[in-house]
């Protein structure tokens, strides 16, 4: 694999690390400014707002930017919004710092998918983008444990600082290791748009959306479930959360290679896994080794579905993908908050801690049965990888050399 999927995990190590750790900091932020726990529960919505807002507009804007160029403006962008969450004076300037650092996140995994995808051979393509992912996942390992316990000891604005300098980082490591890219000719908005309106881009995004859903129903509400259900101390939290993001990354590493053989399989296989491995928790919480097992493979089954969904968009929208790209990462922040709002809603309805994992499983079921149909309306029956973004640059070399 080439060295430059390793400056795009840094950066998505970056990324995951500020959008998680939110949540393990909300008693010290409330604390610190004067707040409820509620109320600074808000930040952590402000950030997917940013992100949901940020990935389409971004990658518009930027749509005729070399992609090199534009990943190191968005990680900029990224490393801006985190120094301003550090300092910021009060709630409001907090709550507008993490739209910030929310904005160029969809917009960085979606250009960051298609240069993963240029710089391997087109069997390969899946493994790369998986790739960058793992960066994502690891940070839910390491990044936000250490990150809650840096902010409880010297204070939450110490973790965001210590994000913008990981932020600050990639950008160098983008700037080392990443090629400059030629951008495909003719590949402007108008392409990206109307590649964006494409059945098959509107069939995944809503693949996404309900699926990965189903993810955050439990996700959300995981700590409650297990102090409150399985009757775990809070601080064994920390440690189910790690066992989550240990899931997570054996999901993305599997994912990959799949994919790359059979990328609708791979998605319906791991829509179902999910939706059963839901039901199940239902019964396991109450049982402690069970649940934590649970716990790692709702983690796995749930993140084995963000590749092939991934690339499906990309696929789908052929010789543009980029906008399609990003739009999958607003659609799966939408998925997480709609998850938890229907997760809380059950919750609140009186069903029970455990009530989450069945609404989950439903809306994992409805995700499966959106990709069944999108998969019997594609009458090719596999995607045409190769014309996502043509040969890789890599290869294109080799061709060019070869006819001189």
């Amino acid at each position: 694999m080439p060295l430059a999927l390793l400056a795009l995990a840094v950066a998505a190590f970056g990324i995951g690390t500020t959008e998680f750790v939110m949540m393990g900091l909300l008693p010290a932020v409330a604390e610190d400014l004067g707040t409820s726990v509620p109320t600074a529960g808000h930040l952590v919505s402000a950030y997917a707002i940013g992100v949901v807002i940020g990935a389409p507009l971004l990658t518009a804007a930027g749509v005729r930017v070399p992609r090199r160029r534009m990943l190191i403006w968005l990680m900029a962008l990224f490393a801006v919004g985190n120094l301003a969450s550090a300092l910021a004076p009060g709630y409001g300037t907090l709550l507008a710092g993490r739209v910030l650092a929310g904005l160029p996140h969809g917009a960085f995994f979606g250009v960051g998918a298609v240069v993963a995808a240029q710089l391997v051979a087109p069997e390969r393509r899946a493994r790369a983008v998986a790739t960058m992912f793992l960066g994502l996942t690891v940070a839910n390992i390491f990044g936000v444990p250490a990150g809650t316990a840096l902010g409880h000891q010297l204070g939450w604005r110490a973790t965001f600082l210590v994000v913008t300098a990981i932020g600050l980082l990639a950008m160098a490591a983008l700037w080392a290791l990443v090629p400059r890219l030629p951008l495909e000719r003719g590949n402007g908005l108008g392409s990206e748009l109307r590649a964006l309106a494409n059945r098959q881009v509107v069939l995944g995004l809503l693949t996404a959306v309900f699926g990965f859903a189903g993810v955050f129903a439990v996700y959300s509400y995981l700590a409650k479930t297990v102090t409150e259900v399985t009757g775990l101390a809070d601080s064994s939290v920390t440690w189910v959360l790690a066992l989550f993001g240990i899931g997570m990354t054996f999901g993305a590493f599997v994912a990959g290679p799949l994919t790359d053989r059979a990328l609708r399989p791979t998605l319906y296989g791991s829509l179902a896994a999910l939706s059963v491995v839901l039901v199940l928790f239902h019964y396991t919480a109450h049982h402690t080794w069970a649940a934590l097992v649970t716990v790692t493979v709702i983690g796995a089954v749930g993140f084995m579905t963000t590749t092939p969904l991934q690339m499906l968009v990309m696929n789908s929208a052929h010789a543009a993908p980029t906008l399609a790209s990003a739009s999958n990462h607003s659609a799966f922040n939408l998925a997480n908050a709609a998850g938890a709002w229907l997760g809380g809603a059950a919750i609140s309805a009186g069903w029970g801690w455990t009530s989450p994992t069945l609404v989950g499983a439903g809306l994992a079921l409805v995700g499966l049965v959106i990709a069944l149909v999108a998969g019997a309306l594609d009458r090719g029956g596999r995607p045409r990888v190769s014309r996502i973004v043509g040969r890789s640059p890599i290869r294109r070399k080799a061709a060019a050399h070869a006819s001189r």
